[in-house]
């Protein structure tokens, strides 16, 4: 869970965000950067980190949750309660863009 108002990334790209802290009182959390080891997939790890990253931002104060999702993790997401909120391409990398889409879910 991120309390920094953007929705993908890693620390490498840090530059082309906004560092702001989210308000929990009117800001979504944040869930980013969450990847599962193709040898352990729909074995449970997706799923457990999801329901951690969730509890820490209730405990934090949020009412609801957003992510960038990627093609391969749409189908767990939308099974964990998360539904499609815009699709966008990201910016691109040695010329290609990526699929990504923003999805959320009340908490």
């Amino acid at each position: 869970m991120e309390r920094a108002s953007y929705a993908y990334g890693g620390d490498h790209s840090h530059a082309l965000r906004d560092a702001a802290l989210l308000d929990p009182a009117k800001d979504p959390a944040r869930i980013r950067a969450m990847y599962v080891d193709p040898d352990f997939a729909r074995q449970g790890p997706g799923r457990a980190i999801l329901t951690r990253c969730e509890a820490a931002a209730r405990a934090a104060g949020f009412a609801s949750v957003e992510m960038m999702a990627t093609l391969a993790g749409e189908p767990l997401y939308r099974a964990c309660g998360y539904t499609p909120i815009e699709s966008i391409r990201s910016a691109p990398v040695d010329g290609v863009h990526v699929p990504l889409i923003r999805m959320g879910k009340p908490l």
